[in-house]
């Protein structure tokens, strides 16, 4: 007796793009991607549908749904998350979530990582630190994800050789730790998460993804918005 195919549907709205997969075991039957900052509710679940139609199957067909879960836009994650787990819900499969950081980290090629000690994932903000993660040539973690300056990356990277830097923020990370006294390498990787990359890291935990909750968004700093004093009442 044949085990049924694990077939997968990636979806990201994080950062500065938006892209569906549609992924079955190790083949990518059908991908898209665009760059966009703004507009992903539009478009998510349309690109979502028109890749399973490319892919000749239907969401009942589906074992999981991954999405990357942040850090990064606000409004493009909380996007990303609302349809994966809406549509996880209601075809009874595991929802998994993948962060933007290792998104972006596994994108870079063994050939590229290679030649340096360490990735340094870094994904724009929109303030003036950057939320970063630090991984071994390997991709093993060196640290959990953190919103830092150029002072603390620095601080992150001390004692290592050469780093190769991926992800939106990348070339601000350089420019940061070049005022650190630190060089670092830009990689030629894609810089936005790719729903193929996160397609075969959610495969690597479909086991454990229906006994584990749905993801949440990652948040690496409280929201700039905050409730006024009297926490929203009218006034007497």
């Amino acid at each position: 007796m044949t085990s049924s195919p694990l077939t997968l549907l990636a979806l990201d709205s994080a950062t500065t793009g938006c892209s569906v997969t549609v992924w079955r075991d190790g083949e990518i039957l059908a991908h898209e991607a665009r760059d966009m900052t703004r507009g992903q509710a539009e478009v998510l679940v349309p690109m979502a549908v028109d890749a399973l139609k490319t892919a000749g199957l239907i969401p009942g067909n589906l074992s999981a749904v991954a999405v990357t879960r942040g850090p990064g836009a606000f409004t493009g994650m909380r996007i990303g998350l609302a349809a994966a787990r809406g549509l996880a819900l209601s075809l009874n499969v595991a929802c998994i979530g993948v962060t933007t950081l290792e998104a972006v980290a596994h994108g870079v090629g063994m050939h590229e990582r290679r030649a340096y000690q360490a990735v340094l994932a870094a994904v724009d903000s929109k303030r003036d630190d950057i939320y970063v993660q630090l991984f071994d040539r390997g991709l093993k973690p060196l640290c959990e994800p953190m919103a830092a300056d150029g002072p603390a990356i620095a601080a992150l990277l001390d004692g290592l050789g050469a780093v190769l830097a991926v992800g939106d923020a990348a070339a601000r990370a350089q420019d940061m730790l070049r005022g650190e006294g630190i060089e670092v390498r830009l990689s030629t990787a894609a810089h936005v998460p790719d729903t193929r990359i996160v397609a075969e890291i959610a495969a690597g935990r479909s086991e454990m993804g229906m006994n584990t909750p749905p993801p949440e968004p990652l948040y690496l700093r409280p929201p700039d918005a905050k409730l006024p004093k009297n926490a929203g009442r009218a006034r007497p």
